[in-house]
């Protein structure tokens, strides 16, 4: 070894005089440069070693001359080129690793290349492409095939059922192909297989029964993201030695077979981003050794199998993103459960007390389902507890101040549930706390402003109204208990009593006279629970959005009722992004209706949104529009009715000039959006040709934006109306 500087060193050329070398292993070194070439003067050499370097340059194909060589190691270094042909012509080799390098070509195809005593052959991690050769099936006596993480195309060949003594077997991260998948049948020869990795390639095809004919030896099959559709085989049952099934990322649908529960010894099952439907089998709580199961981003309904809780040995559960309904209670007893995520599910009821039986769990993630009731403070006792979600769902009561004892704690979200109260000062101690949300809840009171409070932006607090303190609220009214302090608190007291009897009375005067008063501030701007609502719940809303559910359609889309699985019933505006301007009017009545709040408009839920899909969920309005009461011939308005309509729509217009931060023009004032609730109460609605005013605008933003020349029967009467 010659060294070259910073703990680096090269081979001399000088190393091909040692002829009657047998091994050279330099593995785990700091070598650098090339192979020499003098290295095929070792005519004795039986093994090579240089794992782990960092040699470049390509493999001398003088390697070939070392006829007595039995194993050559290269890997984790930066070789380069082909493989010498010559170098699998040696027929003493038995075992050969080459992975984690740059090289690239394609394989020999001729079986002289292929020597029967080969055991070990480990390519992955390169650039190899063509296809796999048929021939490699002269080495008879392989047991280790690794081509994985490389750019083999084409076909996997059948010829792999004659390498009968093939143990391990891995070609995921390639090209390859195979749309019939009768690979499975070839390979039932190979009577000592345990591994197949065939994950991430686009084998297109429907995984056949014979699977279940496999080797019984079988420890792991993964076909994950590999273009596999159909329906799980039931003979997967069969192979009662398995310990790891991952087909994830794949187009399987139908359920999850009950043979599953006959793989006793199952530690890893992953089935995520699937099709999969129909409740989970009972029986699964058989698999007592199951470490990790992923289920996530399927159709999988009904309920949490009740015997969950037996599964003692369950260490990380992902379900998410299903249609499950229900917990099963004896989930809340596996004390040694780190990881819990039911996300974006339709789960209802309440958390129990008896959550704090999770004491080893690190992260939890129930957000985005039907949860209702309070947040038990016996969470607390989750000292190991790193990541807490419970956006989403419909929480009341108050945020526990035991949550300030959880000291791992780094994400909290509890965000757009009911949650009233204030911010547990208690918070303030949670030194590692990096991400916290309690946006859109009903809470009060003062922001902490120590710890990690220091570092949240407004974005985790918004929508709490009653919220102050921080950088950005408005400050907190504090009161000293002085006599001074006190006796104006009366006195404030005393006029906001005074002030509230007269404005009774007042009220109470103009009913009398017949007249309808303005929304009152809190008609205004009711409280409102945003709820997160999936494509999936509404779809399954809309029957499919079937026709029988179509209230209306417009120049951007069309309206569907909606009657969910809680019972609740919205109007869902669905926008059809193929029409110019569509995504433009959903975007402005997103701006507009996020901020503004009035009894007469239409009140905005929830919306959802993807890449090929937007929606708004607003309240439903029963009476539809003003437009189908006045041309229509079993609907009738008397004129004391259509007065209060008109003054619905004037309320909503002043607010919308005058009753916001930012004039509101809505450009499309016509009866059709005129809403009428159950008691024909008048709500403006469809703002997506809507402006936003800024200062000086209202000169050089009045040009008509819908049809010109024209106004729509009705709506003559309720400008006069507003303009008087």
């Amino acid at each position: 070894m010659v060294i070259v500087g910073d703990g680096e060193s090269i081979i001399p050329e000088k190393i091909g005089n040692l002829r009657k070398l047998q091994e050279l292993q330099l593995e785990n070194n700091h070598i650098v440069g090339s192979i020499p070439l003098s290295i095929s003067n070792l005519s004795s050499l039986t093994r090579l070693n240089f794992n782990t370097n960092n040699l470049s340059g390509v493999i001398p194909r003088e390697i070939g001359n070392l006829h007595k060589l039995e194993i050559l190691y290269l890997q984790f270094n930066k070789l380069s080129g082909s493989i010498p042909e010559v170098l699998l012509n040696i027929s003493a080799l038995r075992g050969v690793s080459l992975a984690y390098n740059n090289l690239s070509g394609s394989l020999p195809s001729a079986s002289g290349y292929w020597g029967t005593n080969l055991l070990l052959l480990n390519l992955g991690e390169n650039n190899f492409g063509g296809v796999i050769p048929a021939s490699i099936s002269n080495s008879s006596n392989l047991k280790d095939l690794l081509l994985n993480d490389n750019k083999f195309s084409g076909q996997i060949p059948n010829s792999l059922r004659d390498l009968r003594h093939l143990e391990y077997l891995e070609l995921f991260n390639n090209n390859l192909s195979l749309p019939h998948l009768s690979i499975f049948a070839s390979l039932t020869n190979c009577r000592n297989l345990t591994s197949i990795w065939f994950a991430d390639n686009p084998l297109n095809g429907v995984l056949p029964d014979s699977i279940g004919n496999l080797s019984t030896s079988m420890e792991i099959f993964d076909l994950s993201r590999s273009e596999i559709r159909g329906q799980i085989p039931l003979g997967i049952g069969n192979l009662s030695n398995l310990n790891t099934l991952f087909l994830s990322g794949n187009d399987l649908t139908g359920s999850v077979p009950a043979t599953l529960c006959d793989l006793h010894i199952l530690q890893g099952l992953r089935l995520d981003n699937n099709r999969l439907s129909e409740p989970l089998p009972e029986c699964l709580c058989k698999l007592t050794e199951l470490v990790f199961v992923n289920l996530s981003y399927n159709h999988i309904s009904g309920t949490i199998p009740s015997c969950i809780g037996n599964v003692t040995s369950l260490r990380n559960i992902y379900l998410n993103s299903n249609r499950l309904t229900n917990i099963s209670m004896s989930l809340w007893s596996l004390k040694d459960l780190l990881v819990l995520h039911l996300s974006n599910n339709s789960l209802v009821g309440s958390i129990p007390p008896d959550f704090r039986n999770l004491n080893a769990i690190t992260s939890i993630d129930l957000s985005q389902n039907h949860l209702s009731g309070s947040i038990p403070s016996t969470i607390g006792d989750l000292q190991n507890l790193l990541y807490l979600s419970l956006a989403y769902n419909e929480l009341q009561g108050s945020i526990p101040e035991s949550l300030g004892k959880m000291i791992s704690l780094e994400l909290v979200n509890l965000s757009n549930n009911i949650l009233s109260g204030t911010i547990p000062k208690s918070l303030e101690s949670l030194r590692y706390l990096k991400d916290f949300n309690v946006s859109f809840n009903r809470l009060e009171g003062e922001i902490p402003s120590k710890g990690p409070f220091l570092n949240f932006t407004s974005q985790s607090f918004m929508g709490n109204e009653e919220l102050c303190g921080g950088l950005l609220f408005r400050p907190c009214m504090t009161f000293h208990h002085s006599r001074r302090s006190k006796l104006l608190l009366i006195i404030l007291a005393s006029l906001g009593a005074a002030v509230m009897v007269f404005g009774s009375i007042a009220v109470f005067m103009l009913r009398r006279r017949g007249n309808r008063n303005a929304p009152t501030q809190a008609e205004s701007f009711p409280a409102t629970t945003l709820t997160r609502i999936s494509y999936i719940e509404i779809e399954r809303a809309t029957q499919g959005f079937d026709q029988c559910n179509l209230l209306g359609s417009g120049g951007f889309g069309s309206v569907y009722k909606g009657i969910f699985a809680n019972g609740m019933t919205l109007a869902i505006k669905v926008f059809n992004l193929q029409v110019e301007g569509a995504l433009k009017s959903f975007d402005v009545e997103c701006e507009v209706l996020r901020n503004l709040r009035h009894r007469n408009l239409t009140k905005v839920i929830s919306s959802c949104t993807n890449l090929d899909f937007k929606a708004l969920l607003l309240e439903y309005m029963p009476n539809g529009s003003l437009e189908l009461w006045l041309h229509s011939d079993d609907r009738f308005l008397n004129m004391i009715q259509r007065l209060d309509i008109m003054i619905d729509v004037a309320y909503a217009l002043e607010y919308l000039h005058h009753g916001y931060e930012t004039v509101v023009v809505h450009s499309d004032l016509k009866p059709s959006n005129v809403l009428l609730d159950e008691k024909l109460v008048g709500h403006l609605s469809d703002f997506g040709l809507t402006k936003l005013l800024g200062e000086g605008e209202s000169i050089a933003h009045t040009k008509t934006l819908a049809t010109m020349g024209y106004i729509a029967p009705g709506n003559f009467l309720l400008v006069l109306y507003y303009r008087i």
